[in-house]
This record gives C-alpha cells, sequence and structure tokens, in this order.
C-alpha cells in the first residue's frame, strides 16, 4: 500500500526545527494507551523487581522499547505508516546525535582529569575552602554563576558539577545532596542566561523577545532560588558529617597519591573560557580531553605507571574504560574512579530507546492529541496555565525531550493565551517554569539521563533535592492562583 494513502490524515505543523505531527484519526484513550502501559512496566520494575533489573541491566531501555512498539500498533490502526513512524524516530536520533557525542566526550574528560590529578586537585583545595556548614548553598551559587556564564546547565555539570560531588563525598555529605544542589543552582543559571538554547526557544515559541522574557522570569524564578538557598542552608546545618574521616588525612592521602599543583585548574579554565568565548561544545570539552592528557604526563607519572606498563595505554584507557586508582584511604579510592567512555553507554542507550518512543508517540500524532485535550479543558486563566504546566511535564516524561517540551505546548496554546488577552511572555515564562526545569526529574529524558550519569547520582537519589526543578512549576501556578505579575496584552 502506498504510504501516501495511509498518512492523508496526517498534517504537520512546522516550527523552526521542529514538527508536530496531528492526526484526526486518533482518539484521546488511543493515544494515552501507550504512555499508561509505559508508565505501569516502569512502575512495576521501580516497585516490585529487586535490583530494578526486570530484564537484565538494560531493563528501561527494553520497556521503552515495548513502549514505541505499542505506540506503533495504536499507529497501524489509525493509518500511520511504518515509514512515517521511522522518519520521525529517525529525526529524534538526529536531533540528540550531539548530545550523545558530548556525553562521550564527558566520559573521557571525566577519565582523563581524574589521572591527570585535575579532580584530585580539585578536591583537595576544595576541602579546605568549603566547610560542611557552607557547602550545600554555595555549591549552587557556583554552579548558578557558571550555568548563567555559559548558558549551558549540562557543561556544568561536566565540569564544577563533578569537583563538587567530589569534594562533598570527602565531606561526608550524602551524594544525592550534592547533586541536588548542583542542579538547581545549574537550571537556575540555564533558565536566566541569555545564551542559553532553552532561554531562547521559549520565547520565540511564545512570540515574545529574549529580555523581556528574561525580566519577566525573574519574577518566579528569584523567590524560587531563594527558597531553595534557604532549604540548602538549613541542610547543610543538620548534616552529621561526624562519621566522615579527618580533613587532614584526606589532603594527606591526596597529596600522597597525586602531585598537587595549582597548574593543573589550567585545563578546566581554558575549556571554561573556550565555552564563554562560544566555542562548540564538542571542540571545547575534546580540548579539555586533549589538555589533560598532556598533563598526565607531564605531573602524574606514577599515577600512569601504577595504572599500566605503558603511560600511553594508560592515558587510553582513562578515556575508554573503566579507571581506578587506589589510594591509602577507601573512601577516596571508592571516589577516585571513572568509566570513561564505556560508563556512558548505558545512558546514550537509555537516550536513543526513549528518542524511540517519543518519535513513534509524535508520528503517530499522540502528543499533539494530548495536549490539545489539555488546552480544551483550560476554561479560566489560571486553567491555562495549569494546562500548560501539566503539558510541559507529561511531554518531558513522554517524549523524552526538553525542546518538545517547550516547543509542542508554545505552539499549541499561544493562541489561547491571546484569546484571554494575556501578553505572550506569560506563556514563555511558564514554559520554561515548567519544561526547562522538570526535565531533569525524569530518569529517561534526555536531561535526567545525561546529569544522572555525568555526576553519578540516581535520579531517585537527587530528586527530592533538586528543590529549585520541582519548586519552580508551583511557584509559577501560584503567581497565576493570586493574579500576581500576571502581564495583559496592551491593546493598541
Amino acid at each position: 500500500m502506498d504510504a501516501m494513502q495511509d498518512d492523508k490524515n496526517l498534517s504537520e505543523i512546522q516550527i523552526e526545527d521542529q514538527q508536530i505531527i496531528d492526526n484526526k484519526e486518533l482518539n484521546l484513550l488511543e493515544s494515552l494507551i501507550p504512555v499508561v502501559i509505559l508508565m505501569c512496566l516502569l512502575a512495576y520494575n521501580i516497585f516490585f523487581v529487586e535490583g530494578q533489573e526486570w530484564f537484565g541491566a538494560y531493563t528501561n531501555q527494553y520497556i521503552l522499547i515495548m513502549g514505541g512498539f505499542v505506540a506503533a500498533v495504536v499507529g497501524f490502526f489509525n493509518k500511520v505508516s511504518f515509514a512515517t513512524m521511522v522518519a520521525e524516530v529517525w529525526e529524534n536520533w538526529k536531533s540528540v546525535f550531539v548530545p550523545i557525542m558530548i556525553l562521550f566526550l564527558v566520559g573521557a574528560l571525566a577519565g582523563t582529569w581524574l589521572v591527570s590529578g585535575i579532580i584530585p586537585a580539585m578536591v583537595y583545595y576544595g576541602l579546605q575552602v568549603l566547610s560542611p556548614e557552607i557547602f550545600l548553598p554555595a555549591s549552587v551559587v557556583i554552579a548558578a554563576i557558571i550555568s548563567i556564564a555559559t548558558g549551558s546547565s549540562w557543561t556544568t555539570s561536566a565540569t564544577v558539577g563533578i569537583a563538587l560531588v567530589g569534594i562533598g563525598s570527602a565531606l561526608g555529605i550524602p551524594t544525592g545532596m550534592i547533586a541536588g544542589a548542583v542542579i538547581s543552582g545549574a537550571y537556575f543559571g540555564d533558565k536566566m542566561s541569555p545564551l542559553s538554547d532553552t532561554t531562547n526557544l521559549a520565547p520565540a515559541m511564545a512570540g515574545t523577545d529574549l529580555f523581556t522574557h528574561i525580566k519577566y522570569m525573574s519574577f518566579t524564578t528569584v523567590p524560587t532560588i531563594l527558597v531553595t538557598l534557604v532549604v540548602f542552608a538549613i541542610l547543610s546545618g543538620t548534616i552529621d558529617t561526624s562519621g566522615s574521616a579527618d580533613i587532614s588525612n584526606l589532603l594527606a592521602s591526596i597529596d600522597n597519591t597525586f602531585h598537587i599543583s595549582l597548574w593543573l585548574f589550567l585545563v578546566p579554565g581554558i575549556v571554561i573560557a573556550m565555552i564563554l568565548m562560544k566555542t562548540k561544545p564538542l571542540i571545547a570539552l575534546g580540548t579539555g580531553v586533549v589538555l589533560a592528557a598532556v598533563f598526565a604526563f607531564i605531573f602524574q607519572s606514577d599515577v600512569l605507571i601504577s595504572l599500566s606498563d605503558s603511560k600511553f595505554e594508560a592515558i587510553i584507557n582513562s578515556v575508554l574504560i573503566d579507571t581506578n586508582i587506589e589510594t591509602d584511604n577507601d573512601k577516596l579510592s571508592e571516589l577516585f574512579s571513572s568509566g570513561g567512555m564505556n560508563g556512558m553507554i548505558w545512558t546514550i542507550l537509555l537516550i536513543t530507546c526513549a528518542m524511540v518512543f517519543g518519535g513513534v508517540m509524535d508520528a503517530i500524532g499522540a502528543l499533539a492529541k494530548i495536549t490539545k485535550s489539555l488546552l480544551s479543558v483550560a476554561t479560566s486563566v489560571f486553567g491555562l496555565f495549569a494546562s500548560t504546566v501539566v503539558s510541559c511535564l507529561g511531554l518531558n516524561a513522554i517524549a523524552s525531550d526538553q525542546y518538545l517540551a517547550l516547543v509542542i505546548p508554545g505552539k499549541m496554546f499561544k493562541k489561547a493565551y491571546e484569546d484571554k488577552g494575556l501578553a505572550p511572555e506569560n506563556l514563555s515564562r511558564t514554559l520554561e517554569d515548567s519544561g526547562t526545569v522538570t526535565s531533569v526529574l525524569i530518569p529517561w529524558n534526555t536531561c535526567g539521563a545525561y546529569q544522572s550519569s555525568v555526576l553519578g547520582v540516581d535520579v531517585t537519589d537527587y530528586f527530592v533535592y533538586a528543590i529549585f526543578n520541582y519548586l519552580s512549576p508551583f511557584t509559577t501556578l501560584l503567581f497565576a492562583a493570586l493574579n500576581i505579575k500576571i502581564r495583559q496584552l496592551i491593546k493598541k
């Protein structure tokens, strides 16, 4: 059968580089079938399977493929061709090619920064500067500054985030708390930075300009980050670190294992400088790997020899596979380990499988149908804001992609906001408050998978501590409910 005959019920809504497929044949119940089955399978694995490995180490990946298969069956029954589904999945795969390359480089970066002594040096000096009493709020502030400067929460986690997790772990602070603080700060910076891709995408979808968007967004974002800082300050004051090793012993262990020098900070300094100069992330991170390899030869000959008979082989291994550096302190030995590029395979496969599910759901028109249904129940101003929030949250879970969580509601809800007499910055702010920041809370979303992999902390461990991220949607809804800073359209 001709594919075009099958797909005559489909229409495409083109938005910049994204297209949304609308399917007139599909109803809401059919659209939700793959979602419900996916959530049930994931829930069963989480709550009822010991070790959460129902089908082995790649259980979540298999479940996402199953969800994609169910969505494909729904599509066949609604006259969507196999070719259309494959094409959409391929488009999704193309969209995550660069993030996947970044993940591979981050794995290489973690390995080379470890054997070169960069991460140990960060931990060494960080232990002397950051005490447990101020560590968590300080981590939020540090991550926020770097993220505002670079416009990227991903880069922030791959550089200072890794270091902060290392320092905090050595201080005896739970890794979930540290990751939550880093992610809170990183996503605040990502939201407020004019260099951020999502901060540019949201106003483009809503029909306002960048700086109006940032200024208007600050009304909800600043109170949320202040609450976040207060909570982390309280948490810092209540952490029991009495069981952690004495700092002097930790410092001595690091000093005995590595040649610690301030010169090592040249490498992260150069990487961050390159990103600030708008160098492509792949080039900046690749440069960081090469420089770290050179510095490893210069500063850490003993470490390289302890890892392999050949220094060059030790470097290559740090890039590709597991590296474990033994110290005279068990805590540090556990900390100074890296999986290299190989350690990123699980995450990359998760993203790839999530794109299969999201791609098929988009191809059959289910994403558009679910969003339209949410829009149809938004009869009041608050209902409109609430529907936007739910739509963004849902798409982060269903489509597994942060950008689609901004693009689809942005397109679908734009006219509804105009009809209610609301300025477009209301929509752009809500998209960011609920779409951008919550992506990291979904384990199979590209953002959640990336952050958990890079920081070495499961989403389930940092979820409750990613305070800024889950407070943001509530803040925007509170402002809508109380009619605070809800800007009206100026009538010409």
